[in-house]
């Protein structure tokens, strides 16, 4: 009892300690103004050119906007030279500059070639180049009726995917957009001598093809008919009449009245300034408004009387269930928190974010109601105070940045731990209930699966390797992974076999399908192999635990050798020559990288300011008192990394705080997973000596969900610690807790921790209670 009081005042003051910084952090941060309004004044007849500077877009180009006014008083928008490009919302409708919705008869020049549509419809292009004939159905392409291979030096993936495209239906197979340039035509890839590849592209949006013009330096002008006369494709205007909102770089600019002034708000990526003052052409004017940290979005009343309602009446039922009056409050607070946490993510999806002290609070509320719970384990504690670092990090990057996009990646953090940790609080209730049928088990494994894959196959049908629809089912894939597996492992080990023959074919392929559809996702989507590392070590830590469980040393023996073959091959790749390196098929350019970053200034840029970042860290941090004296101020070095808010936070937190803060997170972060292999430990020994058959499935389900569980942070803990710290080829894997993450957290991260967090199978063990505060 004394143990567990004295770690859970240990972990009090750890939180208070951090909730100090965070809050001195806020309060040292410097004002800073933005424009709140661009105002553009033209005569008729007349244009103008705006960038960076006079939109306050930091991503723009220095000329990226050309608005004209014609005779009659109409506004125009294009691209000022065609190498920046725009997009436009009218209503519903998303438009792009460059581009231009392709019917019979029409026809473009790029180089010397002359191309002109034969037929268009919903489903297939077929076009010509005086040549040949060639036909496009949003997915493979075919020249004279024979189809194309894919190009030489396509990774796996690419090889993958087209052959997926080649044997599936063509309401199964994924969209490629058909490039145009370079000297080969191969896969999607239609040959120009006269232009560079992806000069051009031609793709189908809401079913309608549409021919898009390359941005960039080097761009080939794509020429077609408008009115009679040839025109770049990249400079078309678009008039401003209907338009409601057009992005420059990142920065949305919200348009308001087309008259005698054209006035645009910036908002996202909007540049600050430490003074309501700044050089501006003739025209162009700003009204300026200072940043406000205490600012609160639209209906933030109404939302928060729905929280508390919520609260109360979760209360009340808990209550009605004959819960006592602290569970019943706790209850209620948790799911309040949890509702507010759901409205910050609304909030700032609709580009209405609240300031950043709502953020805050809000925040310190979830941290401060998860580790104070009368019954807590020690995991859950653990993982509190290295979101709390997390929250600190992401904080202290969005204070110091000289623009206000880099805060949303607190404020994400914040508002999915407000609805995790509140939604954590409602945990207990289950706790005691009794285990569900073996058929509701399969039922609701089965759903979970199909969510899963489902996810996935809309992930690479419209998605990219960052997600879809701003969420990333690869993280929701990874749970149903390890509670699929788990339940898989817990059968398999158990005594009784319930379930017929499809069941258990089910319960056998399941796992598998998904396995492999994380693979073939992770091949197609993502071009760092960083998640095929992450489940190869993911499948050893799972086939230890059944090998250890099952008392199988020859597996065990196994995994080990293998661990130790791939820690000597680390070793000999080291000292590969970084020519020979990047001749590999196999991820050979990033080896390269990886070996001579100072031969690859560009592609090594990341490994590069990593490194220097560490180095000006030192032990104790760029400002020699580990960070306290930075705190609030400027990280101009830092934020110039590519990814430090995600892969390479960890450079940023050694810059700034120092190694000896490194080494408290290790601390930390080992501790983490030692709490979780405990856990289900306990699990294992509770279902052994559980004399109900489902108490004891119950106990080694948990114990292998929290063994796979533990895995998969082990591999984002080597994966980010290895890339940051140059024992690894450049991988894009974030590290849990520490790096922005919104997906991570509430698909993975928050749902291991309720399994850990769970105390019923430990209560049937009394060797395991030191894990947990519980009452005597």
């Amino acid at each position: 009892m004394m143990r567990g009081f004295g770690f859970k005042s240990l972990a009090a003051a750890a939180l208070a300690l951090l909730c100090v910084l965070q809050a001195l952090t806020l309060l040292r941060a410097p004002q800073a103004w933005l424009p709140a309004a661009v105002e553009i004044r033209l005569p008729r007849g007349a244009e103008t050119v705006l960038g960076r500077a006079e939109l306050a877009a930091p991503q723009a180009g220095t000329r990226h906007l050309r608005l004209r006014r014609d005779a009659s008083g109409a506004w125009f928008a294009a691209s000022a030279d065609g190498v920046h490009g725009l997009r436009f919302e009218r209503g519903e409708e998303r438009l792009r500059s460059g581009a231009r919705a392709l019917a019979a008869g029409q026809q473009w020049r790029l180089g010397a070639t002359l191309y002109r549509i034969e037929a268009a419809n919903a489903g297939t292009v077929r076009f010509s180049d005086g040549a040949h004939a060639w036909t496009y159905d949003g997915a493979s392409l075919r020249r004279d009726g024979a189809a194309f291979d894919s190009c030489p030096g396509a990774g796996p993936g690419k090889q993958l995917l087209a052959l997926y495209n080649r044997l599936a239906p063509r309401a199964l197979s994924v969209d490629r957009p058909l490039r145009f340039g370079g000297n080969l035509s191969c896969a999607t890839q239609v040959g120009n001598a006269d232009a560079a590849p992806g000069s051009a592209q031609l793709t189908f949006e809401d079913g309608r093809p549409v021919l898009l013009a390359a941005t960039g330096v080097e761009r080939v002008p794509l020429l077609v008919d408008e009115n009679g006369l040839p025109q770049d494709l990249a400079l078309r205007e678009q008039p401003l009449a209907g338009i409601s909102a057009m992005t420059a770089g990142r920065t949305r600019l919200l348009v308001e009245g087309s008259g005698e002034v054209l006035r645009l708000r910036p908002t996202g990526r909007v540049a600050l300034f430490p003074e309501a003052r700044t050089e501006l052409p003739p025209g162009v004017s700003w009204q300026w408004e200072r940043r406000d940290a205490w600012s609160s979005p639209p209906a933030a009343g109404a939302w928060a009387a729905a929280c508390l309602g919520a609260g109360l009446l979760a209360a009340w039922l808990a209550r009605r269930a004959r819960k006592d009056w602290v569970s019943c409050i706790r209850l209620g607070a948790g799911i309040a928190l949890a509702c507010a946490g759901l409205g910050l993510l609304l909030a700032q999806r609709g580009g209405n974010a609240p300031g950043v002290t709502l953020s805050l609070l809000l925040s310190w509320a979830a941290l401060w109601h998860a580790v104070t719970a009368p019954r807590t384990a020690a995991v859950l504690r653990i993982g509190v105070l290295l979101l709390a670092a997390g929250l600190l990090l992401q904080l202290e990057l969005g204070s110091g940045a000289p623009d206000t996009a880099w805060l949303r990646h607190f404020q994400k953090t914040a508002a999915a731990a407000t609805l995790g940790l509140g939604l954590l609080g409602a945990v207990p209730l289950f706790t005691h209930a009794k285990p569900p049928a073996q058929a509701q088990v399969e039922i609701g494994l089965l759903l979970l699966a199909g969510a899963a894959l489902a996810a996935l196959l809309l992930q690479v049908g419209w998605g990219n390797e960052t997600g879809v629809f701003d969420l990333q089912p690869v993280e929701f894939a990874k749970l149903a992974l390890t509670v699929l597996t788990a339940h898989c492992v817990a059968l398999g080990l158990g005594e009784r076999h319930g379930g017929g023959t499809l069941l258990r074919w089910l319960r056998l392929t399941t796992p598998v399908l998904l396995f492999v559809l994380l693979l073939a996702v992770a091949l197609v989507q993502v071009d760092d192999y960083s998640p095929l590392i992450l489940l190869l070590v993911w499948g050893a830590s799972m086939l230890l635990a059944w090998s250890c469980a099952a008392r199988r040393a020859r597996p065990a023996l196994g995994v080990l050798a293998l661990a130790g073959i791939c820690c000597c091959a680390l070793f000999v790749l080291r000292g590969a020559a970084p020519g020979e390196a990047a001749q590999w098929q196999f991820y050979g350019e990033r080896f390269g990288v990886w070996l001579d970053p100072g031969a690859h200034p560009h592609t090594g840029q990341q490994l590069l300011l990593g490194a220097q970042a560490i180095r000006e860290g030192g032990w104790r941090g760029a400002d020699g008192l580990f960070g306290v004296a930075a705190l609030g101020q400027g990280a101009l070095s830092a934020l110039a990394i590519p990814a430090v808010q995600d892969d390479f936070a960890p450079s940023f937190l050694l810059q700034r705080h120092g190694l000896a803060a490194g080494l408290l997170l290790w601390v930390l972060q080992a501790l983490f997973l030692c709490a979780l292999l405990h856990a289900a430990r306990c699990a294992w020994r509770a279902g052994s000596a559980a004399r109900d058959y489902r108490q004891a499935w119950l106990g080694r389900f948990r114990c292998f969900v929290l063994c796979g569980g533990a895995a998969f942070v082990f591999g984002h803990f080597l994966l980010s610690w290895g890339t940051n710290l140059a024992f690894f080829p450049i991988m894009g894997q974030p590290m849990s807790f520490l790096s922005a993450g919104g997906s991570h957290l509430l698909f993975f991260i928050f749902p291991l921790l309720a399994m850990g967090s769970t105390a019923r199978p430990i209560e049937e063990n009394p060797s395991c209670r030191s894990t947990y505060n519980t009452k005597p």
